[in-house]
């Protein structure tokens, strides 16, 4: 099969949009949805580029010498994924930490390599454990973790329904595995503001 360029992609994507549209019972050629196919179909392709992308070239492209900070930390990186499992929107928060080893990051990177993995079909487990890996791999560390808090609309607007749960999860290596390291490490993302 040969492939696609984007807009090819978008045009057969919108197609499968108006069949959907028609299936639940309403006429995509109608007056508010004549586009909709189209719009949709462009809005998950944008949703979804962490396809198209390589998170190790990012993390690649911007490594340094470095010989300084016993902890580095950037808190709060929001991201916005979709559930592979209902292919509803869930987003929040990552927190990354890693202890250099001689490298350091540009930290432009670290938000970057977040986007590549959560704009995948995906779930929270994988996302976090991804982002942990692929910091590993490329940079030289005594160790990395990663937090990410989560809200996810298959819980609240599905299902059980429920508007004030979220989700954490947690992946670490290295010294992180010490329970002090991780303790420290929430303490700071907590307490820095």
């Amino acid at each position: 099969m040969q492939a696609m360029d984007k807009d090819q992609v978008i045009a057969r994507i919108a197609e499968h949009y108006e069949s959907i549209i028609r299936l639940l019972g309403d006429d995509p050629s109608r007056h508010g949805l004549e586009k909709t196919p189209v719009r949709a179909a462009k809005a998950l392709y944008y949703a979804t580029q962490g396809y198209r992308e390589n998170a190790d070239d990012i993390m690649k492209s911007a490594i340094f010498e470095y010989a300084g900070s016993q902890m580095v930390i950037v808190k709060d990186i929001e991201f916005y994924s979709f559930c592979e499992h209902h292919i509803l929107p869930f987003f929040g928060r990552v927190s990354v930490g890693y202890i250099p080893d001689g490298e350091m990051i540009g930290l432009s990177k670290l938000a970057r390599v977040v986007n590549v993995y959560a704009r995948r079909l995906q779930v929270q487990e994988r996302l976090t454990a991804e982002i942990c890996a692929c910091i590993s791999r490329s940079l030289h560390t005594k160790g990395v973790i990663v937090a990410c808090n989560a809200q996810h609309l298959c819980m609240k607007m599905r299902g059980v329904e429920k508007q004030d749960s979220s989700t954490t999860t947690i992946e670490y290596n290295g010294l992180f595995s010490a329970p002090d390291m991780r303790a420290e490490f929430f303490s700071l993302i907590r307490d820095i503001n």
